[in-house]
């Protein structure tokens, strides 16, 4: 059964690809941006934890003594109290919220990067009046893209009050023992109740953005996907039409048959194949420092250049390892190797001496 012709079955080219990017659409997965950010903020946040609660406890710690002292209109470090905490204060949540605030801000932004290679479209961001589209959004809806993300976070939604549910019922008789804990020592066991809760919580996020991501993967590459029909114009508008270039190689090549023949009536002889090969030979003594191939061909092209030299008197002579050995070896235009120059000099001298004049210099 043929192709349609409107069927998308060919890879996308590099060169689409590149279009694609410069356009700001890339291939990439939210939820591996959402997954990264809650693990490694997570990660960051349990190894300052220690340092955060010192932080806070120290400030708070001298800040409440100093109260219970009364600061009356003592001077702190040279400062008015008020303004002394609340720069404290500012420095507390500096260095213990700080990082965290700092980590979401560049975790999603490196992770996008990666994805997409850190590549800045402006046209990604440019105003549509498409996208208000009511239709194009009713037809986005029931898409299957749309289907997936809404199926993903059901998905995620139940397993999260599953792993939730899992953790708080395993824990529950620790609970109930909270009352019997010291202050500082029940601040720690819920600070591992809730990090264990987080991680297992990432770690369905990162299940999660796994399947995302593939699935992402899987989406981009058939919407890349291109036509027959679209290779083919593409191939045209960068390589250009091959009809184009077929007739102008052909026109390069007459063009090129045409220069060479009119040179070669320049020539002294014509050494020939009988039948296949045909080299004109030029030695001019005044500009030449050896012998000239100025024209050569095969089969329809030597019987050209042999009939061209016969209606200009250039002599033409039969010579079959010669006329072979210097039409594969020489090029148009070149002097001839010197492997040729003792056969070559015999073919001249011989044709010098038909014409009643010696050649010099060989």
């Amino acid at each position: 059964m043929p192709e349609s012709s409107g069927e998308k079955t060919e890879k996308a080219t590099p060169h689409k690809l590149r279009e694609q990017r410069k356009e700001g659409n890339v291939m990439q997965s939210k939820d591996v941006v959402t997954a990264a950010f809650i693990l490694l903020t997570f990660f960051i946040l349990r190894l300052m934890a220690k340092f955060m609660y010192q932080t806070v406890s120290n400030s708070m710690t001298y800040w409440l003594s100093m109260a219970g002292g009364g600061m009356g209109g003592l001077k702190i470090d040279g400062m008015e109290p008020v303004p002394k905490l609340i720069l404290e204060i500012g420095r507390a949540v500096l260095f213990t919220a700080g990082p965290i605030l700092l980590a979401s801000i560049l975790i999603p932004v490196i992770v996008t990067g990666i994805q997409t290679k850190f590549i800045f479209s402006k046209k990604s961001i440019q105003f549509k009046l498409d996208k208000l589209n009511p239709f194009q959004g009713i037809k986005k809806m029931f898409s299957i893209s749309s289907l997936f993300e809404l199926a993903k976070s059901i998905a995620k939604l139940v397993i999260l009050i599953a792993v939730v549910y899992g953790e708080i019922k395993d824990r529950v008789v620790d609970f109930a023992r909270l009352m019997q804990m010291d202050v500082v020592s029940g601040m720690l066991y819920m600070a591992e109740a809730v990090f264990a809760i987080c991680m297992k919580i990432a770690a369905v996020f990162v299940a999660v953005a796994a399947i995302d991501f593939l699935f992402q993967k899987y989406k981009w590459d058939k919407d890349m996907r291109m036509t027959k029909q679209e290779v083919k114009e593409e191939y045209k508008q960068m390589e250009g039409d091959p009809q184009i270039k077929s007739k102008r190689r052909q026109k390069q090549q007459q063009m090129a048959m045409s220069r060479m023949m009119q040179d070669v009536p320049q020539a002294d002889v014509v050494i020939r194949n009988p039948t296949h090969f045909a080299v004109a030979i030029r030695y001019d003594e005044n500009r030449d420092r050896a012998p000239v191939v100025v024209a050569k061909g095969a089969d329809k092209v030597a019987f050209r250049i042999i009939e061209k030299a016969e209606e200009n008197g250039v002599s033409v002579v039969e010579n079959v390892p010669l006329a072979r050995g210097l039409y594969k070896s020489v090029d148009i235009g070149r002097e001839i190797p010197y492997d040729f120059y003792h056969a070559v000099a015999e073919v001249l001298a011989f044709v010098y001496d038909m014409k009643g004049k010696k050649p010099k210099g060989l």
